[in-house]
């Protein structure tokens, strides 16, 4: 038998390959048996598009079994490749040979029709072989990849941070406690699912200048909203002796690369999302929007005081607008979507509504903080310039009650050669989002996990 070709090679390099013979192996997605012939579409895992699979009887011994083969069973198929002239479909397969490899009964739940999200979530080890999951996971991929590249190709080090941690980083208290039955003092202290690596990041930046963390994080909060899951991944890089001006700087390039990288390496299921998932059909124009815009700079009190110029002229929202409030999405939908038409940035925010490590500015008021906020969703990154003077850090954790002993480790990176640096935090779930139009934050995960829910 000769060598297996994937699908994607087929369509990516057809001129190569038309009229040679071919073999791969895949999975049904339809069967449409006829009386001397019959098409398969089959899927192989490596492409977005099916490949079309015409069996004859005149060319196949088994041509009576091969009309029985179900949807969702796997074959291994070698025939001729063909140029059809077609848009739709411009290759297919003129099969010599067509092998059984796994057989699916009838009764496989996705069977070619459209199916709900939520039942696809009840069959998540399954969702896979669907069309808008095949993209959503193969774009996650990508966009992974398209991360690791961007900070590798300006020489940050990639830092594995621990997902078991006595640290609470963000202060919310909303952490999964760990233990183990007849062994709670395994670690000598209590311990906790880690909520964010970028405190353990800080440490490696004061050795390595440039880091990134890219990992799962957990939350414990009984929280049922479409973007919230107690198990999700965070990208949080970190830059010594940079400040706030290159935190933005670097989370815009970041975001910039991936948009771009995924229209080079993934156009087939940008047009899927754009077609059939984006409700507008203009998720592409928002994305090169983004790709293509210098992002607007705003301070905080600039924002709140256009949000009151809106209200002023008549514009209603949900969630009341006064300095020192947390904008809500509303509040910050209306400055991408409807004020500036572009994607911004929201810095220096009240310290009361923000983390201890955020560097206290000179107006003892406000933090050096940074929101990125795109058209179509609002928030998309969260940073900060990291407070760097000991003194001022140790004060910040007393008013808010941070206890000093258990992040004393955290106080010798300022003792000990501190700098000034900054960094940021991506959800990872949150771009995927973004990118494919999906709403949901259930259906960009592999395996959710929500309150009531850890199945599979």
């Amino acid at each position: 038998m000769m060598d297996k070709t994937v699908v994607r090679e087929l369509f990516r390099n057809k001129e190569k390959y038309v009229d040679q013979e071919v073999a791969i192996n895949g999975w049904i997605r339809t069967n449409r048996a006829q009386k001397s012939f019959g098409f398969l579409n089959v899927n192989d895992g490596t492409f977005f598009e099916n490949i079309q699979i015409v069996y004859a009887e005149a060319q196949l011994a088994n041509f009576k079994d091969v009309q029985k083969y179900g949807v969702g069973a796997a074959v291994s198929a070698v025939g001729r490749l063909v140029a059809t002239g077609k848009a739709a479909q411009p290759i297919e397969i003129q099969a010599t040979h067509l092998e059984l490899i796994g057989a699916c009964p009838e009764n496989f739940p996705i069977q070619p029709k459209r199916h709900t999200r939520e039942f696809l979530r009840d069959v998540a080890h399954l969702r896979p072989r669907t069309n808008l999951f095949s993209a959503v996971f193969r774009v996650r991929s990508l966009v992974a990849h398209a991360i690791h590249s961007f900070f590798q190709e300006q020489h940050f080090v990639y830092v594995h941070t621990p997902i078991i941690t006595a640290s609470d980083g963000e202060g919310a208290g909303e952490m999964f406690n760990v233990t183990t039955p007849g062994k709670e003092a395994f670690f000598g202290q209590p311990v906790n699912l880690t909520v964010t690596g970028q405190l353990q990041g800080e440490a490696f930046a004061m050795a390595f200048h440039n880091i990134y963390t890219f990992g799962p994080t957990f939350r414990a909060e009984h929280s049922h909203t479409t973007r919230h899951a107690a198990e999700f991944w965070m990208i949080e890089p970190e830059i010594a002796f940079a400040d706030l001006a290159a935190n933005m700087a670097l989370a815009e390039d970041m975001v910039k690369y991936i948009i771009d990288y995924l229209f080079k390496h993934a156009p087939e299921e940008m047009a899927f999302f754009n077609q059939w998932v984006d409700e507008t059909h203009t998720l592409i124009e928002r994305l090169t929007l983004v790709k293509d815009s210098q992002f607007k700079r705003l301070p905080y009190t600039e924002a709140i005081e256009l949000l009151l110029e809106a209200v002023a002229a008549g514009k209603q929202f949900e969630n009341n607008v006064e300095w020192g409030i947390d904008l809500a999405t509303e509040h910050e939908r209306y400055l991408t979507d409807d004020h500036f038409k572009a994607p911004i940035f929201v810095t220096d925010y009240p310290k009361d509504i923000k983390a201890f490590y955020m560097r206290l500015n000179d107006d003892g008021k406000t933090v050096a903080a940074m929101d990125m906020l795109v058209p179509g969703i609002g928030e998309l990154i969260g940073g900060s310039q990291r407070e760097e003077r000991l003194d001022v850090l140790e004060q910040r954790m007393d008013d808010i009650g941070v206890p000093k002993d258990e992040l004393d480790w955290y106080l010798d990176l300022r003792r000990y050669g501190g700098v000034k640096h900054a960094g940021f935090g991506l959800g990872f779930e949150r771009m995927i989002m973004y990118v494919t139009g999906v709403e949901n934050i259930r259906d960009v995960i592999p395996f959710p996990r929500t309150p009531n829910n850890a199945k599979f």
